[in-house]
């Protein structure tokens, strides 16, 4: 998974927060009210997110009306971006300390984390708004014990200035048409562009073949075809975004719901869900197995996997809903602002977990090199 909520998101803050300044109040949480909580004393529950926009936001739009309904009080914890929150945790445990209860992890530390045996397993029979999640969002243990839950996700699209190409790709596949040599902008690493997961539906018919080395490889070398299409490979988003709206670099792929927020303030460019779909990236909620508060932590979980939440989020953060659409109120425009009805690629976290060093050293030599 990028780091994109600490990165994108707090760059684009002063944008984001002009734009959802004006968008509708949050709507009050259904009173389902959990009574063991309730009625005891206040607890503390330390809650950490990504920083920056990200963490105010959970801040001002959900932690207030959490505290209201069950009396559990959120400390908010920002988080350090890449694998030094996880050592921080791990070391912590280690102690019977707990920096945060509850934390958003990206799914490659998260697996780490999961192997290491630092979530503690969570009681499915105190989570009952799962039920409403998009399968892939409830992850396991190896003995299917729930290790974490999706707490929010994004996608990765197709985008393009509309100058430059008036009418736009339907298809990840455009990214290798000749017709686009040395104008295209991609992620530079592995890890954060899930270019292997793209290459293999686009070309294989799905991510299946990235289950082998073989097929690992046979997907780079078909990523390789790419490389003389590509201006620039990006580490640095706004780097990316000006080069977009500028039509120096007019094609490539970055965050649907920035390059929206871009095109409702006039910039020459769009997002599309190519027909081979997006790519959904997310983050999940794990629980320190040191933490003292894991009632609290159920609860707020749980809280979490509400549709009326899961919305507040898309509305307020630009967030895709991790629930099913069937069963939120946003409206079409507010769907399509941040995600599709088009099945998503799923990246492979589970090959970035266990083979790091190797992907990384074939796409310095392959790809990025």
């Amino acid at each position: 998974m990028t780091h994109r909520p600490t990165n994108t998101i707090h760059k684009g803050s002063l944008t984001r927060r002009s734009l959802l300044a004006g968008a509708a109040g949050l709507a009050g949480a259904t009173a389902i009210g959990f009574p063991s909580i309730k009625t005891r004393a206040a607890q503390t529950l330390k809650v950490g997110t990504y920083g920056g926009y990200f963490k105010d936001s959970f801040d001002e739009h959900i932690y207030p009306d959490f505290t209201k309904e069950t009396g559990i009080e959120i400390q908010s914890v920002a988080e350090p971006t890449g694998e030094a929150w996880l050592i921080q945790l791990e070391q912590a445990a280690k102690a019977g300390q707990a920096p945060a209860d509850v934390s958003m992890m990206a799914q490659v530390t998260r697996l780490k984390g999961q192997s290491a045996k630092l979530w503690a397993p969570l009681d499915e029979a105190k989570l009952g708004n799962t039920k409403n999640l998009e399968p892939h969002f409830v992850q396991r243990y190896d003995d299917g014990g729930i290790a974490a839950i999706g707490a929010v996700s994004w996608y990765i699209t197709l985008v393009t200035n509309t100058d430059v190409y008036p009418t736009s790709p339907d298809s990840w596949k455009a990214l290798w048409d000749p017709a686009n040599k040395g104008k295209i902008g991609l992620l530079a690493l592995a890890t954060n562009s899930f270019l292997l997961e793209i290459t293999a539906k686009a070309w294989f018919g799905g991510t299946e073949m990235l289950d082998t080395e073989d097929g690992q490889l046979k997907a780079l070398e078909k990523l390789a075809e790419v490389k003389p299409n590509v201006a620039l490979w990006y580490r640095d988003e706004g780097q990316f975004q000006q080069a977009l709206e500028t039509g120096e670099v007019p094609m490539g792929q970055y965050y649907h719901d920035v390059t929206g927020l871009a095109a409702a303030e006039g910039k020459p460019v769009r997002s599309v869900f190519p027909k081979e779909g997006g790519v959904l990236d997310s983050g999940s909620w794990c629980v320190s197995k040191a933490s003292k508060a894991i009632e609290e932590a159920h609860a707020f979980i749980d809280y979490m996997c509400r549709p009326e939440i899961q919305a507040t989020l898309s509305r307020k953060v630009g967030t895709a809903p991790t629930v099913k659409r069937s069963l939120l109120d946003l409206t079409d425009e507010e769907f399509a602002a941040v995600a599709s009805d088009i099945p998503p690629i799923i990246p492979r976290y589970d090959i970035y977990a266990e083979r790091s060093d190797w992907l990384n050293q074939k796409w310095t030599e392959m790809i990025a090199g």
